[in-house]
C-alpha cells in the first residue's frame, strides 16, 4: 500500500493511500497545491523540461519519435502545459480587474450564465468541460462582463478539483466586488469518469457557492429560473 505521509506541529500525519483515494475527488485545500520554488524557472525552461520528460513518455510507450507526425509531440505538449491549459498556475496571467461606479443604480443580481470552460482533472489529468454561471449583486461598483468569463477561465486552467473550482472563482469574485453576495454554480462532465474508469458518458457533476443574499431558498430558486431559461 503506499501510503504518504506529511508533518505538521511536529506530528507526522498519515494521508490517504492511492488505493484508498481511487477515482474520488478529494482535495487538501482551497489554495492549488503548488511548491514554494514553483516559479524558480522561467516559462521556457519549463518547456524545455517539459519536452525532454514527455519525450520519455512518449518513448516509454513505445512511440517512434523520428516519425514526422510524432517528432515534434513534446515540445508542442510543453507549450499547450504552459502556455495554455495550465497558464491559471502563474499569478502573472490572473486578469487585471477594473471597478466602475453602478451608475445606472441597478441593485439587482446580475448573471452571466453559460461560461464555457476547459479545465483538467488533478487526478489523472484529462479533461473536464463545463459551463459555469455567476452572479452578484452589486455593493457599489460593478465589473466589466468579460472579466467575469476571464476570471472563470484562469481559475480553470490549472489542474483542478470541481469543488475547488467553484470556491476559487467566488472567493475571487468577493474580493474584486467587495461583497458577500457572490453564487457560483458550476456543471461539468469529467472526462475521468466517462472516458476511463465507469465510462459513464452521461453523467455530469455540479457544485455551487451561494454567498450574502444568495443563500436563501428563494433566491437560490430565483437563480436557477434565470439560469435555465
Amino acid at each position: 500500500m503506499n501510503t504518504t505521509t506529511s508533518t505538521k506541529n511536529g506530528k507526522t500525519l498519515n494521508a490517504f493511500s492511492i488505493e484508498e483515494i481511487g477515482d474520488d475527488h478529494l482535495f487538501s485545500g482551497l489554495d492549488t497545491p503548488m511548491k514554494a520554488n514553483a516559479f524558480d524557472m522561467s516559462s521556457e525552461e519549463k518547456k524545455q523540461r517539459i519536452s525532454i520528460l514527455f519525450s520519455e513518455i512518449m518513448d516509454v510507450l513505445g512511440l517512434d519519435l523520428t516519425d514526422d507526425s510524432l517528432k515534434g509531440t513534446p515540445d508542442r505538449v510543453a507549450k499547450m502545459y504552459v502556455e495554455e491549459i495550465f497558464s491559471g498556475l502563474d499569478p502573472e496571467n490572473k486578469p487585471k480587474v477594473a471597478l466602475f461606479d453602478n451608475k445606472y443604480q441597478y441593485n439587482q443580481m446580475l448573471v452571466e450564465k453559460d461560461i464555457t470552460f476547459y479545465s483538467n482533472c488533478e487526478h489523472h489529468f484529462v479533461p473536464i468541460i463545463g459551463k459555469a454561471h455567476v452572479a452578484y449583486k452589486s455593493s457599489g461598483k460593478v465589473i466589466g462582463l468579460s472579466k467575469l468569463n476571464r476570471i472563470v477561465q484562469y481559475y480553470a486552467k490549472r489542474p483542478q478539483v470541481q469543488e475547488r473550482l467553484t470556491q476559487q472563482i467566488a472567493n475571487e469574485l468577493k474580493t474584486v466586488l467587495a461583497t458577500e453576495d457572490v453564487a457560483v454554480i458550476i456543471d461539468a462532465k469529467h472526462l475521468c469518469v466517462s472516458s476511463r474508469g465507469v465510462k459513464d458518458d452521461t453523467s455530469a457533476t455540479v457544485t455551487t457557492y451561494y454567498g450574502g443574499i444568495f443563500n436563501s431558498p428563494e433566491r437560490i430558486v430565483e437563480l436557477q429560473n434565470y439560469i435555465n431559461n
